[in-house]
């Protein structure tokens, strides 16, 4: 009864024994840590040798926790100005990428006999990448800071941005196809940009000024604790306006980046 109730260390311990073995290796035939990674949750998932997780769905919450730390991390490199000097690259590049990569998909789903406006969903789920595997990526390499790496940073931030308004236009789709729709588009859109305007004014004007008071509190934990709620609620913040979480810590990261606070956070 007591095991039913408590803290389950076992899926912990199983996860962090499985990516401890496999990352290194890895690592050491050249192929990245990420790889790493997928091949240990693929062994103790539900349809590898070790099936240790028959329901993935119950540790979901672990893996997405992990990201929005990383992408906080990342953040906390990425100063504004650089950030502003990427702006040509996230939304020019960026919506090149998405663009094109979005058109020829289409097509590819057209030519397979898919309805257009089913293409073209399905396209544009296959143009957005995951953040989390391609920075990791890049950080394994110490290649985010080059300008390959700039570009492909500046196209998977447009990606994240690009989240709200593709939304928006499927419940267009969704409403002209006469199925319905959980929310108007206008209502998507503004959602997500009140998200992203909370997240920036907080980390703008409100944080500096709420580290300084518990820095000078002297409780080290506070301040841990104070961090913590930091990226989480970014995290959840852009969650409720319908973007990704590792959006919310990234941004997080990024406007705390130049606070005088900031190692400690790190």
């Amino acid at each position: 009864m007591d095991e039913a109730h408590g803290l389950a260390l076992g899926p912990a311990v199983a996860l962090l024994a499985a990516g401890v073995v496999a990352a290194p290796i890895f690592l050491r035939l050249g192929l990245g840590s990420v790889l790493g990674y997928l091949a240990a949750g693929i062994i103790v998932g539900p349809f590898g040798p070790l099936d240790l997780f028959a329901e993935p769905d119950a540790i979901r919450s672990v893996a997405e926790l992990g990201v929005v730390m990383f992408l906080f991390l990342i953040g906390l490199e990425m100063r504004p100005a650089k950030l502003l000097a990427l702006r040509r690259e996230i939304f020019g590049l960026g919506f090149a990428h998405v663009a094109v990569c979005g058109a020829l998909l289409t097509l590819v789903g057209l030519a397979y006999g898919l309805a257009p406006a089913a293409a073209f969903v399905a396209a544009m789920g296959f143009v957005l990448s995951s953040t989390a595997v391609i920075m990791k990526m890049l950080d394994d390499k110490g290649e985010t800071a080059a300008p390959a790496g700039q570009r492909a940073v500046s196209i998977l931030l447009f990606e994240d941005l690009a989240i709200v308004p593709l939304l928006a236009i499927v419940a267009v789709l969704a409403g002209a196809s006469g199925a319905p729709s959980p929310s108007p588009w206008w209502q998507s859109i503004g959602v997500g940009i009140i998200a992203i305007a909370a997240v920036f004014v907080s980390g703008r004007w409100l944080l500096n000024p709420l580290f300084a008071v518990l820095a000078r509190s002297g409780a080290r934990e506070v301040l841990t604790a104070a961090a913590l709620l930091v990226v989480l609620g970014a995290a959840l913040f852009m969650q409720w306006g319908g973007l990704s979480m590792a959006m919310g810590a990234f941004l997080a990261g990024v406007l705390l980046s130049e606070s005088s606070f900031r190692h400690q956070l790190e």
